[in-house]
């Protein structure tokens, strides 16, 4: 059994959710985090000094891993489980899905983060108007670049879904469902197309349609 720690409302517990369900995998996730707390438990922090979720245990004995950093986990999971054909088993099409999930986390989640934190996680008396623009400044053109890259493919890699798309899918699903009543999104065609696939995808439910919190 595989056993995931984190809260649904989590970006990063999220993909890795989504991906277990994608595989198929039997898996038991306990809430943790935010107003869940555990993670500053002793027991916890030996399985993940950093206290923040998501963290996975897998297995037994010799073969247990455990392991944090969703990214990370989604990349184990989906090479353990490599018949579905996920993890990409070319290595041009391989590092093509682990550039795009290092970009989802180093550049894409940190340039949308602002907004999404002010807008959710902060009461309407006390957000900050000048974070907001800012992280739209930043991330729109981001998108952008999505949108052109997938004008030429179905799908994050080519024509087949893969670990990419996951990363990918969860911060388009948390961008285009943020609670602004004036702000006039961009056309992205392409990427409204590739995103449409990803909310149909059975291994997205009790992911991508979920509100924001």
């Amino acid at each position: 059994m595989l056993n995931i720690w984190g809260r649904i409302s989590s970006i990063n517990v999220r993909k890795v959710v989504w991906c277990a369900q994608e595989l198929g995998l039997d898996f038991q996730r306990t809430e943790a985090g935010g107003k869940f707390g555990i993670v500053q438990s002793d027991e916890y922090r030996a399985m993940n000094p950093n206290a923040m979720v998501p963290t996975i245990d897998d297995g037994e004995g010799d073969a247990r891993v455990v392991l944090w950093e969703s990214n990370v986990i989604v990349r184990y999971l989906c090479a353990k489980h490599w018949t579905y054909q996920m993890y990409p088993e070319q290595l041009p099409e391989r590092f093509d899905a682990e550039r795009w999930m290092d970009w989802q986390q180093t550049t894409l989640n940190r340039a949308s983060g602002g907004a999404f934190v002010q807008l959710v996680r902060v009461a309407p008396e006390q957000r900050d108007a000048a974070v907001i623009d800012e992280s739209v400044r930043a991330t729109e053109p981001l998108f952008a670049l999505l949108d052109a890259h997938l004008a030429t493919r179905s799908f994050m890699t080519g024509e087949r879904f893969t670990m990419a798309d996951i990363p990918i899918g969860c911060e388009v699903h948390r961008w285009f469902g943020l609670p602004v009543a004036d702000y006039r999104r961009p056309s992205w065609p392409n990427l409204e197309r590739w995103f449409a696939q990803m909310l149909q995808r059975p291994g997205a439910r009790g992911v991508l349609d979920l509100g924001l919190e």
